[in-house]
């Protein structure tokens, strides 16, 4: 019995010739010029600049000759993400977060641009006329000067894309186009329908009624007549599901068959460039004969008014005539995930407010002209004619969320799909010009998980070395300080709080390295004219000189005397045993109006041993807070408190002040949970605002 299959080998049908200088020649003696596309992230854009990329694109189609085809295509494929458990200094949080991620589900996108010079008759051929059903004949249109004039049309298309700052071409090589013995080259992976390495090419099926590549099973949905199309077009719309009353979304137009599409699919775009004069004159043509016979039927009569219409366009606008095409070829190898892809596809086509057409007959040579470098075996009778601004309205123009190149940063997850990212919120956005400081507002309403994502933000920012100082407000951090405490041995992870049984306290007095600094000893001078003077009073130069003095002096007693127990009770006995006396024998008096050093004594009676507050300057355990990475002060407990609330934020105050002036090239980080109510004090707003305008930070 004779065999009557219909098979040849793909080399024998292949229809590209040779990849030479990054240039694709087809055996029809078509060049392409191959691109990869960095589009913006998912959600970032605005309105304006889709509208200042859609005006790139425009300008860039124009500067390209006759009988070209601009052909983009974005690639949408399902992977898994593979975690970093493999690391060795993964903490114990990270590798947890690692594991739960492990194997999530996510859409990759790549984009490509291919570029084409054909002839006039390759751009007018029909499908029946695919390289698939033919052998092929040199055109003699193409010729030496004609090719150097294509490739400098497509260095200005390049600079004018790369130069809006949104969207970024990078030229394909020969090894990136046909691959290396290592590696698989673009064509090599769209023959298999892969992203990733192709280690064998499987049977391609083409037939009308199913078209197959191995196992994966193809369907096509085209935007080939105007019937289909939608009333009007424009380059974004809203996007309703992250938008407010207040606030606006934005995606393309195209988004819905995009990254809104959670399926593997290819999105191609073509935009294909006649003679622009040759196209009017024609339509000239059909207009008047659908004149002359617009009496036998009123449909004629209808069309050349819809022919007048866009001749007037054109000739009113300046605008110029090109034919487009869009198709969404989707693939699986589950025949009942395959009709599920089929509606969802529809679905979006639309919310996009196109007709869903399923193209089965077409799919096997829309399928072989979209092969990167076939791109003028496009059939003719798949485009629809328009001009070029509504036709890149059918661009996508973002892609999904890419990880910080920074090696510092936390860890986050894409919104749509859930896929861990590494970003970078404070280096890299002053390095690309976006901020021009590390400063961080995080707002919310209640519940929004504010304090969720800063233990979040906080706990990597400290694993990445950086120092922490939070003010606390409702025990927020508490968890997070007692992780670290624990795991440090106690070396780290302090926390403050104010209890009946366990008030706060703290010793201004002690350093562990024993200096003290300007900036030291005037944050304890600041300390103690705050505990003796109210908000009302005002502090002479002669108190605060003679108050630096006697600081100066105890501090270098302490410093002669070991025995000398650093603390508030020391410096208490030292003003009241020696300086009050050595004040006395002064041979110029200190009078009380000038320095009153007995009231001073009795104001802060109440700090030392057996006062009232000798716990909060007393503090037992010596802990110097300008080696200690995580500190938290719980101020919920004492915030209204008018005695403690103002020497806490002074303590707070020196503690941070002290690790910036000190400890160079370190980074540092302050955070103010539930900030209003600390910057409704006077002292802690004004230090706020230190912090903002001291450059040696």
């Amino acid at each position: 019995m004779r065999n009557t299959l219909k098979a040849t080998t793909l080399e024998s049908k292949l229809p590209l010739l040779a990849v030479e200088h990054g240039c694709i020649i087809s055996k029809d003696a078509d060049i392409t010029v191959a691109f990869e596309v960095s589009l913006p992230e998912l959600f970032t854009v605005t309105s304006q600049e889709y509208e200042a990329m859609h005006s790139a694109w425009c300008k860039a189609i124009k500067v390209l000759p006759h009988f070209s085809v601009v052909h983009k295509q974005d690639w949408f494929v399902s992977e898994s993400y593979k975690s970093e458990l493999q690391k060795d200094d993964l903490s114990f949080l990270d590798r947890s977060f690692e594991r739960h991620f492990n194997e999530r589900p996510y859409l990759n996108h790549k984009c490509y641009l291919f570029l084409t010079k054909t002839s006039k008759e390759r751009m007018r051929q029909q499908s029946n006329f695919s390289t698939l059903c033919r052998g092929r004949i040199t055109p003699k249109e193409l010729n030496h000067e004609m090719i150097v004039k294509f490739m400098e049309s497509v260095e200005q298309f390049e600079r004018i894309i790369n130069d809006t700052g949104y969207i970024k071409l990078h030229r394909l090589s020969d090894d990136d186009i046909v691959g290396t013995e290592t590696t698989s080259g673009l064509i090599e992976r769209y023959m298999a329908l892969s992203m990733g390495e192709v280690n064998c090419l499987e049977d391609i099926d083409l037939s009308a009624k199913e078209m197959r590549i191995g196992d994966k099973m193809l369907c096509l949905h085209t935007l080939s007549d105007t019937e289909d199309l939608p009333g009007k077009v424009s380059t974004d719309n809203r996007y309703e599901r992250l938008s407010t009353d207040r606030s606006d979304c934005r995606l393309s137009f195209a988004s819905p068959v995009g990254l809104l599409l959670p399926c593997n699919h290819i999105y191609n775009q073509y935009v294909l460039i006649d003679d622009h004069d040759e196209n009017l004159a024609k339509f000239e043509k059909t207009a008047r004969n659908m004149n002359s016979l617009s009496k036998y039927s009123r449909s004629n009569a209808i069309n050349k008014e819809w022919i007048d219409r866009y001749l007037n366009e054109a000739h009113s606008y300046g605008l110029t005539s090109v034919r487009c095409h869009c198709n969404i070829m989707a693939w699986s190898d589950d025949a009942e995930e395959l009709r599920r892809i089929k509606n969802d596809v529809g679905g979006q086509l639309a919310t996009m407010g196109c007709m869903p057409r399923h193209n089965t007959i077409d799919c096997p040579t829309l399928f072989w002209a979209a092969i990167p470098g076939n791109e003028a075996d496009f059939p003719a009778e798949e485009s629809f004619y328009t001009f070029i601004e509504p036709a890149v309205c059918f661009f996508t123009a973002e892609t999904n969320y890419r990880s910080s190149l920074s090696p510092f940063g936390i860890k986050m997850v894409d919104r749509l799909t859930g896929k861990p990212i590494h970003l970078d919120i404070s280096d890299e956005p002053m390095k690309r010009g976006i901020t021009t400081n590390r400063n961080k507002f995080i707002l919310g309403p209640s519940g929004s998980g504010k304090s969720f994502f800063t233990n979040h933000l906080v706990r990597q920012y400290y694993e990445q070395g950086t120092h922490v100082l939070l003010i606390d407000t409702g025990n927020s951090y508490e968890g997070l300080c007692n992780l670290i405490h624990n795991r440090t041995h106690g070396e780290d992870g302090i926390y403050y709080t104010y209890t009946e049984d366990n008030p706060i306290s703290f010793n201004p007095f002690y350093t562990d390295d024993g200096v003290f600094d300007v900036e030291k000893k005037d944050s304890i001078k600041t300390l103690l004219l705050t505990l003796w003077k109210s908000e009302d009073d005002r502090v002479t130069k002669t108190e605060s000189g003679e108050l630096g003095s006697a600081l100066s002096m105890f501090l270098d007693k302490m410093s002669r005397d070991r025995d000398i127990v650093p603390c508030f009770n020391s410096f208490y006995e030292f003003m009241r045993d020696d300086y009050r006396p050595e004040m006395a024998n002064r041979p110029i008096p200190i009078y009380k109006q000038d320095f009153d050093i007995d009231n001073f004594l009795t104001t802060l009676r109440q700090y030392y041993h057996g006062g009232r507050f000798d716990f909060l300057l007393n503090s037992k355990e010596n802990i110097d807070l300008l080696n200690k990475r995580f500190v938290v002060f719980e101020i919920d407990s004492i915030k209204e408190n008018r005695e403690l609330f103002p020497v806490v934020t002074i303590i707070i105050m020196e503690a941070f002040i002290n690790k910036m002036r000190r400890l160079k090239g370190i980074r540092k980080m302050i955070i103010v949970e539930e900030a209003w109510k600390a910057l409704s004090t006077a002292n802690m707003a004004e230090y706020m605002k230190l912090l903002l305008s001291d450059k040696t930070f």
